[in-house]
């Protein structure tokens, strides 16, 4: 993953094609697609990964070939690939295999994909089947997942005397006090100018440990209050500026040039996705650093004694319904996901549950972290969505969370508890309208 941000922003106008110009099949009452017949012949695979297409997968198509000999493999890569794959599904013509683009809604998957088999069979093979799965049907399978917590130099905390992570937000606050005295280092690095990475603070229900709390969240009135989990993230993140550890001007900051940064030790954490590690790694091999500086630890909060972290699947793979050669993109996707690497190479969480972790996460999951998988809310589905609107409080986002920040730095006027009772107020308004 080059860019999180390459798989994220859905465009207005590729919606609208795709809501008025459906051309998709009537739908299968089968429980999986009809694969059969010969592995044999051509199929096209559309991917949103343009920087492999000459490269990385080229072997992959060498490989599948010679595997599965009379096949061809072509890779078709596209650059803006939500909108112009939406397009490419509304005209009919959208290649065999290719990654479900965000545009599509859930209940759509049928008109435009195979089912590829039960929920109840795949999730006990795959992980990360849960967005792939309608009515109980399975439509996609995941290339890789990520992991959610704080990329970190580690010689830099090893310096300040830290070799383990934190339990606990003051644990993790000690430490970056530690940092700031110790080394030269900034202790974190928001990223605020290019603003995506503070959504990232969203990510971290799962230390609460609840496999619930997805239902339970929009039931609650009041989430920034202390002992509930936007008290806990947002809170640190306040807690970071306000005692001046993070940059000085965050006005300036850079994603691209955070990189080497931290990857040379210039800065020593940020919060981001495990998808970020082999970035990390990759700067400082071309700064002409250590790659095993670079670390992986959980968010500083155990429940029951234990670190959790949230997992989650990235892009997911389908067959085209309308492939005239089903059985070849049906082969193809079970040998990518499960044969061709692609999940190690990219340092990913493998979608195959009997397939190990690579290195750097097994090294994540050796510090006591339980790596958990936070259910979609069922009973109360889109409810959270409906409040954000409501409320304009941009919860996944990154805008409040700027705010939060410049009041941190007493750049907007108040403190935490004043700006926490705000939002408090804007979303137990817009949840009482919601909810009723």
């Amino acid at each position: 993953m080059i860019n999180r941000r390459h798989f994220i922003g859905i465009g207005a106008a590729a919606a609208l094609a795709l809501a008025s110009g459906c051309t998709g099949g009537a739908g299968d009452e089968s429980e999986t697609g009809d694969f059969s017949g010969e592995v044999k012949g051509a199929i096209t695979v559309l991917t949103n990964r343009t920087d492999l297409v000459d490269t990385t997968f080229k072997e992959y198509a060498r490989t599948f070939e010679a595997r599965f000999p009379g096949t061809k493999v072509t890779f078709e890569g596209v650059t803006n690939y939500d909108n112009d794959v939406t397009t490419q599904l509304s005209g009919g013509d959208y290649g065999d295999v290719l990654m479900i683009p965000g545009t599509v809604a859930i209940d759509q998957y049928r008109q435009f994909f195979e089912p590829l088999g039960t929920d109840t069979d795949l999730k006990a093979k795959y992980r990360f089947t849960g967005p792939a799965t309608y009515e109980g049907k399975v439509y996609g399978l995941s290339l890789g997942g990520i992991a959610k917590g704080f990329v970190i130099n580690k010689r830099i905390w090893a310096q300040a005397g830290i070799t383990a992570p934190p339990k606990t937000p003051e644990e993790f606050l000690a430490g970056l006090k530690a940092v700031a005295g110790r080394t030269g280092a900034v202790p974190y690095y928001t990223n605020y100018k290019d603003a995506w990475p503070l959504s990232e603070w969203n990510n971290h229900r799962a230390v609460l440990a609840d496999p619930a709390i997805n239902d339970k969240f929009p039931a609650d009135a009041a989430p920034w209050q202390p002992g509930k989990i936007q008290y806990l993230t947002d809170g640190l993140l306040y807690d970071v500026v306000n005692s001046k550890l993070s940059e000085k001007d965050p006005l300036t900051t850079n994603w691209e040039g955070s990189k080497p940064m931290i990857a040379t030790g210039k800065v020593a954490t940020m919060l981001l996705g495990s998808w970020a590690v082999p970035q990390m790694r990759a700067a400082a091999e071309a700064a002409g650093a250590n790659p095993d500086d670079i670390g992986f630890w959980p968010f500083p909060y155990q429940t029951g004694g234990t670190f959790h972290a949230a997992i989650d699947g990235d892009k997911l793979a389908a067959v085209s319904r309308n492939s005239e050669n089903k059985a070849t993109a049906r082969a193809f996707l079970d040998w990518f996901v499960n044969d061709s690497g692609f999940a190690a190479d990219q340092q990913a969480i493998p979608p195959a549950i009997s397939q190990p972790l690579p290195a750097g996460l097994k090294a994540f999951q050796d510090t006591g972290v339980e790596l958990m998988e936070v259910p979609a809310a069922t009973t109360n589905a889109g409810k959270e969505d409906e409040i954000i609107k409501e409320s304009e409080i941009d919860l996944k986002g990154e805008i409040y969370r700027q705010k939060l920040v410049d009041i941190a730095r007493g750049a907007a006027r108040g403190d935490k508890d004043s700006y926490f009772a705000e939002l408090n107020k804007r979303w137990s308004a817009a949840q009482s309208r919601v909810m009723q």
